[in-house]
């Protein structure tokens, strides 16, 4: 009998309800106000600056409420538990007509989105196969083909409820399609271990 095995997945990963909604009120009552630097995307879409841990009492508890489960998906990527921090936060305004680019997150190897709002079905995160380099491509795309998980393009993230997070490898590529709903307002990191360590050969990073 055959069989399919799944080779090298990719992680992503759901956790519902991290941050409590008193939390989640004061994020968005603090921050929305904060968030007046434009995106290239789109002028319905902005950004507050790189945030610290330190820059607020907020994000001191924001820090307190995601870092433990940072180690659990570090464990997924580098195959043990070990000390991460956050590098940096923003929060992100996208209001009616809004969207975000595709792109992705250097300089780190967890990125992740905390969700403050309500995200209309039709703007939820979409992640996309890397477009790849610059050699000949060649496709099957027509009305009689089946979209299955290894020849898809792209994979649209679940819905999503105030204070759920998602984490993600920050190489994985994303984008938001143009928000047709409500002001969209999430809280968006990177993050990066400790060090990392290939048979005596450790390089460590600073947060």
């Amino acid at each position: 009998m055959s069989e399919v095995i799944g080779l090298f997945p990719i992680p992503f990963m759901r956790a519902p309800r991290v941050v409590p909604p008193a939390l989640v009120a004061g994020l968005v009552d603090h921050f929305t106000s904060a968030a007046g630097q434009p995106n290239s995307s789109s002028p319905n879409l902005t950004h507050t600056a790189l945030l610290q841990p330190e820059d607020s009492p907020l994000l001191v508890d924001v820090a307190g409420c995601v870092t433990p489960l940072l180690s659990e998906f570090g464990a997924l990527l580098f195959g043990e538990r070990m000390g991460w921090s956050l590098k940096e936060m923003w929060v992100n305004v996208m209001e009616p007509g809004g969207r975000q680019a595709m792109h992705n997150h250097a300089n780190s190897f967890i990125s992740g989105v905390i969700y403050l709002t309500p995200v209309h079905p039709e703007a939820r995160t979409v992640f996309m196969k890397s477009p790849g380099g610059v050699e000949f491509s060649f496709k099957n795309d027509h009305a009689g083909v089946v979209t299955g998980p290894y020849n898809a393009d792209k994979w649209v993230s679940p819905e999503t409820q105030p204070g759920d997070v998602v984490f993600f490898p920050s190489y994985l590529m994303h984008a938001v399609p143009m928000n047709v709903g409500e002001r969209r307002i999430t809280m968006a990191f990177n993050a990066i271990p400790v060090a990392l360590d290939s048979w005596g050969y450790r390089i460590g990073f600073n947060g």
